[in-house]
């Protein structure tokens, strides 16, 4: 194609004469149009559209798709988020963050680099809120976790027993699981709820579903007197602890965002599952809607170049 400036630009140039002129009145027949001429003109023109159809069809034009066969891995992780006030309190080891916003934060990295598990969430004050089933939408997952925020309208309490029950009722749902999980964050004691910690995990441990616990804050948070009048939380400990054994979980204590960080980052590596992932590529091919414009072109050439014949001496 880069030929084609310079026959456009060599198009007309007379070149070196080959032959004698002379005075002739025989210019005059020459005025106006001719037929032929017309179609010498689109014969240059086919010409080009010719070789610009032929260049494209040589390069081989192409679209590729590429399909993924996405499916899950076999772990569905509930995660049971507390959203009592005192999550609400700012801590310095957080960078002076709330509690929430940080587990929110290292919650999502969580969820993006777990791209093939189904994911669901249940928050908890005084009781449990179903957020989102197990998905593998985790788009919506991570807009979820945008409002979900402490509030006044929410019972006050923290019902640890009523969230892991409900995060283990959402699990047992799908038969095709191999393995189901379930990440409690929580940042005290649980207060309330129609059943207890213990005896919930008792019976989550029946399921085989495991559940990693993991403390949040510490007894320097503060909240504003006009939200808790006494700011400071009280770990139970033994009983995020038990809650784990019983379950052949984990427990983690994050006091700090690269604790809590590590806490998800050690869940995320013992709930590993391998998986293959099939990806077909399909090619399709372009080429020959060009190649047919360089022939069509090509004929009406020929056809221009039968009307109008290159010029011979008479």
């Amino acid at each position: 194609m880069l030929v084609l400036p310079l026959l456009l630009f060599l198009r007309g140039k007379l070149g070196t004469p080959a032959s004698i002129t002379f005075s002739s009145l025989s210019i005059i027949g020459s005025l106006g149009t001719k037929p032929r001429d017309i179609a010498g003109a689109l014969k240059f023109i086919s010409l080009i559209f010719c070789l610009i159809a032929a260049a494209i069809s040589l390069a081989r034009p192409q679209t590729k798709t590429l399909y993924s066969d996405k499916e899950a891995s076999g772990v569905d992780i509930m995660i049971a988020l507390d959203i009592s006030l005192s999550m609400k309190a700012k801590e310095k080891q957080y960078n002076s963050r709330s509690r929430m916003i940080a587990a929110k934060e290292t919650l999502k990295n969580f969820i993006i680099a777990r791209p093939n598990d189904r994911i669901g969430i249940v928050s908890f004050a005084g009781r449990s809120y179903l957020e989102a089933a197990v998905t593998l939408d985790h788009d919506f997952l991570l807009d979820k976790l945008d409002v979900v925020s402490p509030a006044r309208s929410l019972d006050d309490g923290t019902a640890i027993g009523s969230a892991i029950s409900n995060a283990a009722t959402r699990l047992l749902e799908y038969q095709d699981t191999k393995s189901r999980i379930i990440i409690l964050i929580t940042d005290g004691s649980s207060n309330s709820g129609t059943v207890t910690p213990r005896e919930a995990a008792k019976a989550i441990a029946l399921q085989e579903i495991k559940i990693h616990t993991v403390a949040i804050g510490s007894k320097e948070g503060r909240l504003s007197r006009d939200i808790q009048y006494y700011p400071e939380q009280e770990f139970d400990t033994e009983t995020l602890r038990a809650i784990a054994t019983e379950t052949q979980g984990t427990y983690h204590r994050a006091i700090s965002t690269a604790d809590l960080s590590q806490a998800l980052m050690n869940i995320d590596q013992l709930e590993k599952t391998n998986r293959s992932q099939r990806v077909i590529s399909h090619n399709k091919e372009h080429h020959f809607w060009f190649t047919a414009c360089a022939l069509f072109f090509a004929l009406i050439y020929l056809i221009c170049s039968s009307v109008a014949p290159p010029p011979s001496p008479n």
